[in-house]
């Protein structure tokens, strides 16, 4: 009978303690974390630039050290995804030191991140990458609607469940669904990318009645404007989904945005009239998001207040023991970039690329029809200040002469397709001009017609520029005196032989332009995505940068020159504009 009422004993003072290690705390303050579209920058040095930066997850690394002294030991921290491309240190544990553990996994894993996000840069690596990264981080990469075709189940994890403080947290991932408009399909074979608000419907009920959770983040790869880029609420698969998802889907406490590189913290209210907070931490580690929830427990649930903060990690003390930690990898990387692979004869600088005609861009365009034998070129203004100096060139220059790790197409065009393609892209780049007093570049204007400035009171542009295009191949000009639609006329091909627009034309393209991003391809030439995937005759293996790369090896000595094969006119006008509108993109900033 002792030895019964001793079991009895033992089972009742477990279920107790168990049930006193679940019971919920009447109330709590939970601090929460986050970075977004950190793009590589974990270092306290610009490997691209050669120089110390500033901003970086050391700074991060460093502020949280600090908070761990003062006795917060239970936050939560999270990333928004576009992790692993933006630097020479992600490109060389991509794609050269690959039988390591991938420097990002091992970043993220010693700063403690609980859950992060996947992002359209971090697909764009390619299979091999994430597939292999995803398995080193030490935490859940979450994607709830990135499906893998297969099974029909999400090819990432969905969500995560965090305990901190007695509480239960659920974190439900999401990433832009975009990506078929970018990127080439092998770097995401497999995989189908569904509408974020359809996906949150689905797995917001399922969270809440399997997990019960006293706080639900949703933690998305998506901006905060869903008009961007001509979409709207009806979209499907709007791209910047974050306010439509926060407004239409209930029971989101928080939402961790990214994507667009902006910052944003703001309180809305939801369409079922319950407050829903959103927080934006810009990118390359220049914010660090801090959330405070503070929790009362009333009624058997919890009422929520929230206190939000984008915090500058370069004010924190570094973190020595992470900066000692990790310097053998950035010397590892210097190295390998420190690599000499040719010689320019003159310094080579992007700005003209922003106006016109420039050395830059051509010689992007000299690169891809060396390698595509194409009969046209187009390429685009990637960086506004990139310059690559004269003298001795390394693989670190190429970082800057070309920003992302783009594909290379080869298309095929109508010469009418071609015309509609430039037209589209000056649109996107031209003011109007009725006098030489006028502004050259398209800056953004409000509905009184006045230019928008942003926060800082610089001149924003109406279309990001990147999206900026040209052609080299052909000759032809652009007036900017006619309106949009009307200012191309392409007068023959480079060498002199007659361009018609009936005829078909091979074309070398980034694979961004060429899966319909920026929508020159949807919007300017008036393709589907059906007759995108038609016209690609032929997809490069390698990257732009890598071609260019190759083109600098063999010709050893190089002088960049302008093609000269496209100008702007009238030609007193252009450069009347361009004086006016570099001093306002340059010199006032």
């Amino acid at each position: 009978m002792k030895r019964l009422f001793f079991i009895l004993w033992c089972i009742c003072s477990v279920v107790c303690f168990f049930i006193s290690c679940t019971r919920k705390p009447d109330k709590a303050t939970l601090t929460i974390y986050c970075t977004t579209d950190v793009h590589g920058s974990l270092f306290d040095f610009d490997l691209k630039q050669n120089r110390p930066t500033l901003y970086s997850l050391a700074g991060v690394a460093g502020y949280l050290s600090e908070e761990r002294k003062a006795g917060d030991r239970e936050y939560i921290l999270l990333d928004g995804g576009d992790i692993l491309q933006g630097q020479p240190s992600n490109y060389y544990f991509n794609y050269i030191d690959t039988l390591q553990t991938n420097i990002t996994a091992q970043v993220l894993n010693d700063l403690g991140y609980d859950a992060a996000a996947v992002g359209n840069h971090d697909i764009e690596a390619g299979h091999p990458v994430y597939d292999k990264v995803a398995g080193e981080f030490h935490f859940p990469w979450l994607a709830a609607n990135a499906i893998d075709t297969r099974t029909g189940a999400p090819y990432f994890k969905p969500y995560t469940v965090l305990h901190r403080k007695g509480l239960k947290i659920a974190v439900l991932g999401m990433i832009t669904p975009g990506i078929p408009k970018w990127l080439p399909q092998h770097l995401w074979d497999g995989i189908e990318f569904e509408d974020m608000i359809g996906t949150a419907r689905k797995w917001v009920p399922l969270i809440q009645e399997k997990e019960h959770p006293d706080l639900l983040i949703g933690l998305f790869h998506a901006g905060y404007n869903y008009n961007y880029a001509g979409e709207n609420k009806d979209t499907p698969r709007n791209e910047n989904a974050t306010m439509l998802v926060a407004r239409q889907v209930e029971g989101f406490d928080i939402i961790v945005s990214g994507h667009d590189h902006q910052e944003k913290v703001e309180e809305i209210t939801n369409d079922a009239g319950h407050k829903v907070l959103i927080v934006d931490a810009r990118s390359h580690a220049r914010a660090l998001g801090k959330i405070t929830v503070s929790l009362t427990r009333h009624a058997g649930h919890y009422d929520k207040t929230y206190t939000a903060e984008l915090i500058d990690p370069a004010k924190a003390p570094r973190d020595t023991a992470y900066l000692r930690k990790f310097t053998p990898a950035l010397n590892q990387v210097k190295a390998y970039i420190d690599t000499p692979i040719g010689e320019f004869t003159e310094t080579l600088s992007g700005r003209e690329g922003l106006f016109g005609p420039s050395a830059f861009t051509d010689f992007i365009h000299n690169a891809q029809l060396r390698e595509t034998r194409a009969d046209v070129s187009f390429s685009t203004v990637l960086q506004m200040d990139a310059k690559i100096a004269q003298g001795e060139i390394t693989i670190r220059d190429m970082f800057n002469l070309y920003k992302y790790e783009n594909g290379l197409y080869l298309m095929k065009f109508t010469g009418q397709e071609i015309d509609r393609y430039l037209e589209y892209a000056y649109q996107l780049q031209y003011n109007t001009m009725t006098s030489a007093q006028d502004h050259l570049l398209n800056f953004k204007k409000d509905e009184q017609g006045n230019i928008v400035r942003n926060p800082k009171g610089h001149y924003v542009l109406a279309a990001d520029y990147f999206n900026y295009s040209c052609a080299a191949g052909i000759k032809y000009t652009v007036d900017v005196s006619r309106q949009p639609g009307n200012r191309v006329e392409i007068h023959s091909l480079s060498d002199g032989r007659p361009f018609h627009a009936d005829s078909t034309y091979t074309v070398a393209i980034n694979s961004y332009r060429g899966n319909g991003g920026g929508g020159h391809l949807t919007q300017g030439v008036g393709w589907t995505k059906a007759d995108i995937n038609q016209r690609i005759l032929k997809i490069w293996d390698k990257d732009v940068r890598y071609y260019i790369t190759e083109y600098i090896k063999e010709k050893k000595v190089l002088t960049p020159r302008c093609r000269n094969d496209w100008k702007v006119i009238p030609e007193a006008w252009f450069q009347a504009g361009k004086k006016q509108d570099y001093k306002i993109i340059y010199e006032s900033h």
